[in-house]
């Protein structure tokens, strides 16, 4: 008798237990939505848009030089325009910078397009005609490497060269995309209860105090949201497109490298070292800055940058 007590005790304790876990993810959720509408309001507007097939996209335009960087961001980047900034600081004293937000990134709108490897290159290269840019430098990060490669191969007549932050490789480690963790970060408000509790993961060092803020408020509002979804489970499909791909052999082609990835990711390094090989005229620098070498490194990277593009004859810096 007293084992069957303690079973039915223990049995309305778990169901309490789980009946305020679900009241409290319920008072998260409830919470988190309320909050995005009043930040919506909140969110200040940088750069302009670009009608582009069923949305807008926007760009940030900065300095005015002779050539044109066109910079693509990493999957998931909720605002390229802030998280780019300390590379468009370096960048804008020589060229003219054009900052890309795909569909579903920073200030851009959604799209009901399917976020295949196609769609997003196309995507770009309407928005590249929309600003009568028919010649550029391309510079992407992380998955824009994938895109870059892509795109290249696609429009070669558009890029004079293409240069490479830690980007993502054919047939790297690919663990494809937890959509169901990223929805239930997004949708039960967790995301926003972590951001209270640990605020100093969430801080950018290269941003002002209001910048953090509206890259905070973008991150929230952005994390897992309907395009960045729909190109998070496209990427599998995108990673087997491009797997026989390279960039083509006469383009000049640049890499910065992160040191613990090439150090912690198996074939890191020489993935990357195999596309530079293949290039006529092709360089790479391993740096030790993290993942995200346009935050920590940009200032290495524009003095490399300048010497390259000097080298490959496209600019005179």
């Amino acid at each position: 008798m007293k084992i069957k007590k303690i079973m039915k005790l223990m049995g309305k304790i778990l169901l309490g237990l789980v009946s305020l876990v679900v009241v409290i993810l319920v008072v998260l959720a409830v919470t988190n939505q309320v909050l995005l509408k009043k930040e919506a309001s909140e969110i200040k507007n940088y750069g302009e848009k670009i009608a582009i097939f069923d949305g807008e996209m926007n760009v940030l335009t900065a300095g005015s030089g002779e050539e044109t960087i066109v910079l693509l961001p990493g999957y998931g980047t909720p605002s390229p325009g802030l998280d780019f900034k300390p590379l468009i600081n370096e960048l804008k004293k020589d060229y003219k910078v054009v900052v890309i937000e795909p569909f579903g990134y920073g200030l851009s709108s959604q799209t009901k397009r399917k976020r295949t490897l196609e769609n997003v290159d196309e995507e770009i290269h309407e928005v590249m005609k929309k600003l009568k840019i028919n010649s550029f430098i391309m510079m992407g990060h992380s998955i824009s490497g994938i895109y870059g490669m892509n795109y290249v191969n696609t429009y070669p007549n558009d890029v004079k060269a293409f240069i490479g932050i830690d980007t993502s490789v054919p047939n790297q480690p690919w663990p494809g995309n937890p959509t169901l963790t990223i929805d239930f970060l997004r949708y039960s408000g967790v995301l926003r209860l972590f951001t209270q509790l640990r605020p100093e993961l969430f801080l950018m060092p290269h941003l002002t105090e209001e910048e953090n803020k509206q890259y905070l408020m973008l991150n929230l509002k952005n994390t897992g949201n309907q395009a960045m979804r729909a190109e998070g489970i496209e990427l599998d499909k995108s990673f087997e497109k491009i797997k026989d791909k390279n960039f083509p052999q006469k383009l000049p082609l640049l890499l910065f490298i992160d040191h613990g990835n090439a150090e912690n990711v198996s074939t890191w390094r020489k993935l990357h070292l195999k596309q530079v090989a293949h290039a006529e005229n092709g360089q790479s620098f391993e740096l030790k800055g993290g993942h995200y070498l346009h935050r920590t490194k940009s200032k290495r990277i524009v003095k490399e940058v300048n010497a390259f593009l000097n080298e490959s004859k496209i600019t005179t810096n």
